[in-house]
């Protein structure tokens, strides 16, 4: 590693390992999920570096809200180290910083669809203070148009417009906003790829490994879902999944798409991950109901991931590698946090 690479990423650093520090550990995180009440989360919560996020009126945090506050100290994080991070592994994290605009944009599509209003769609949004060319106004404008196709007219000029311009006919022949909504995912993940062929060396390598990991878990879920719940067939599901890979490759994706054994070929193509089996497969070595081991395999595919961004951390990292690392571990502890704080509102 070169004595520039450590220089330019020194501040980055610094300040990732402190943000690292301030994740949730495993056992605050199950007193979390104990917590028997909304105001005992609250009061844990407020225990942590969410606390500065939660310092509004009680009765306007409902669970909806509760989320979106937490989601405020991303977006501050994200601004950080936009601004640190030197070129042009800034361009990668400003475009890991992407995807709330995306989510922003499939929720007020599915507003559009539904018929909700502002108040309903405003707090399912993901706070975006900075960088972002969907700006609250203009996806309050997009919801007022009522309209699918006139809101996507509004996105000329945007990466979105052709992605969804190309798909407009697929969702006005099936009535369902799937065709829209993966090719926004589609395009989004193929954008984030092709940024990391801009990268130097020392940065493509740990950007491969951790964002190949996370694309290869989203690619190969996605596939078993068209396959087992949306019963795509075989060319769909490819069209529908990324060509870009790190270990899972496109033959093993269509392998999945067209077997009538998939309990002999996903323990082949997770060969690097030996826990699937036991969560896939039977006693006897049948395939188990996809109920049962889908989301057992996700949480193992999601765990996989988490522990080469902590391992990154483990090593002496002057690379894209720690902004990177750091930044998937926020996410799914957000996502960890939105299904607890969920569970609360149901209950």
């Amino acid at each position: 590693m070169g004595a520039t690479s450590v220089v330019a990423y020194a501040t980055v650093q610094a300040l990732c390992r402190a943000l690292y520090a301030d994740l949730l550990t495993p056992d605050l995180q199950a007193a979390l999920t104990r917590a028997p009440d909304l105001e005992t989360l609250l009061s844990q919560l407020r225990l942590t570096a969410y606390a500065p996020h939660l310092e509004i009126a009680r009765q306007l945090l409902t669970p909806r809200r509760i989320v979106y506050q937490l989601r405020q100290r991303l977006g501050v994080i994200y601004g950080k180290l936009i601004r640190f991070t030197p070129e042009p592994g800034r361009d990668l994290i400003l475009e890991l910083w992407r995807l709330y605009e995306i989510d922003n944009l499939k929720a007020v599509l599915r507003g559009i669809a539904s018929g909700a209003t502002w108040s309903e769609v405003r707090f399912l949004l993901a706070p975006m203070p900075h960088h972002t060319a969907l700006p609250l106004d203009t996806l309050l404008r997009l919801l007022e148009t009522r309209d699918m196709s006139r809101a996507i007219g509004r996105l000329r000029g945007l990466p979105y417009y052709p992605l969804l311009s190309q798909a407009l006919p697929q969702y006005e022949a099936r009535g369902t906003l799937f065709p829209l909504e993966i090719s926004l995912d589609l395009g989004y993940r193929r954008a984030l790829w092709r940024c990391i062929a801009h990268l130097p060396n020392s940065d493509r390598a740990p950007a491969e490994q951790l964002l190949g990991a996370l694309l290869d878990a989203d690619n190969l879920l996605w596939a078993l879902r068209f396959r087992l719940y949306y019963h795509l067939s075989e060319e769909e599901i490819i069209n529908y999944t990324l060509t870009e890979h790190a270990q899972i490759t496109p033959d093993e994706i269509r392998a999945i798409a067209r077997s009538d054994d998939l309990a002999g070929i996903l323990p082949h193509v997770l060969r690097h991950i030996p826990a699937v089996q036991q969560v896939t497969l039977s006693q006897h070595g049948t395939l188990l109901p996809p109920g049962t081991w889908l989301p057992a395999l996700e949480q193992i595919l999601y765990a996989h991931v988490r522990e080469q961004c902590r391992q990154t951390f483990r090593e002496a990292t002057f690379h894209i590698g720690l902004p990177l690392a750091y930044l998937i571990l926020a996410e799914y502890e957000l996502h960890d946090l939105t299904a607890i704080i969920e569970s609360h509102a149901v209950t």
